[in-house]
């Protein structure tokens, strides 16, 4: 026992996640784990996070440990993380935003939508990939954050990953309707499947307020007319994005997105950008730029994007 701290909560206290007197922490592992174990030790692992979640008691601070691998977890049904101050933190890389081997996904089989929904308030996550690879002809995407004063730490979120549901309107990768959330160094989206519709990656919805974006990159692949980045068609108070990339891949560079963002929402709004924002294939912010702010040189509706250098 002397390569592990002595029990997983030390572990997690070393990491920074908050404790109480009645925290408890469990760790699953999709190659050597076993939901009969008690999954409270190094050696004795739970094999899903389904089984992993159920374990925990909402308010006082447990922690579910993903051990990374090439094995990804392929929950049986769509989980509900809806316990408050349940923190998730993936053991492996802590990669920036893509990369993670702490994998939940939804296989094609699975079709789930989403493969996880975030309603919990005060969780920390961190270092996980959420993907969803549904096959079915319906819209989806790979999680729901409805909960509020969350903080996400270098997750990526990926939805869309087969061609059919990436050929919805409706399809996403991140749907946010919970406010006063945190995302950084973090991704939302994928540029490995085409999405053949005007989807969006990033979908801001309902009353969300006051959620920030600190160095994420928001992405994708698409050649479809109206396809963006981030939609917002309903929101309060405001949307922070700072140090974010916003990237499209177009097959042989043949052409880019016109708008990162779609905004139809009609409630008072402001969409603050912050530090140096990028735009690399696509022309412009947004359809309408009313409620946009930016302290860059020059704030016109071009500012932030990618040029490549003069000969």
């Amino acid at each position: 026992m002397g390569l592990y701290p002595r029990n997983l909560n030390e572990y997690v206290a070393s990491l920074g996640i908050p404790r109480g007197p009645k925290s408890k922490a469990y760790l699953y592992d999709p190659v050597n784990g076993d939901d009969n174990n008690p999954g409270t030790s190094w050696l004795q692992p739970l094999k899903t996070l389904t089984e992993a979640e159920d374990h925990c008691v909402a308010d006082q601070h447990d922690a579910v440990l993903a051990l990374a691998g090439d094995t990804a977890d392929n929950p049986a049904a769509a989980i509900a993380w809806d316990k408050d101050y349940t923190h998730l933190i993936g053991v492996g890389c802590n990669l920036h935003g893509i990369g993670q081997r702490c994998r939940i996904v939804g296989t094609a089989a699975l079709d789930l939508t989403p493969v996880i929904t975030f309603s919990g308030n005060g969780c920390m996550v961190r270092d996980v990939q959420i993907y969803n690879g549904k096959d079915a002809d319906t819209d989806s995407g790979a999680a729901i954050v409805s909960g509020s004063r969350n903080k996400f730490s270098r997750v990526l979120f990926t939805g869309m990953a087969h061609a059919t549901p990436a050929a919805r309107a409706g399809s996403y990768s991140l749907k946010l309707t919970g406010s006063e959330n945190e995302f950084e160094d973090g991704a939302i989206g994928l540029d490995t499947v085409i999405r053949a519709a005007a989807n969006a990656e990033l979908w801001i919805s309902g009353s969300a307020a006051r959620n920030s974006f600190r160095r994420n990159r928001i992405f994708s692949y698409s050649e479809t007319a109206g396809k963006v980045l981030v939609l917002i068609d309903g929101m309060d108070r405001w949307v922070e994005f700072e140090d974010c990339v916003f990237q499209n891949f177009w097959e042989n560079w043949g052409g880019s997105l016109t708008n990162a963002m779609s905004i139809t929402a009609t409630s008072t709004h402001q969409i603050l950008m912050k530090g140096k924002n990028l735009l690399v294939g696509v022309s412009g912010w947004a359809n309408t730029v009313t409620h946009i702010y930016s302290a860059e040189p020059a704030p016109n509706a071009g500012f932030g994007i990618g040029l490549n250098p003069t000969s």
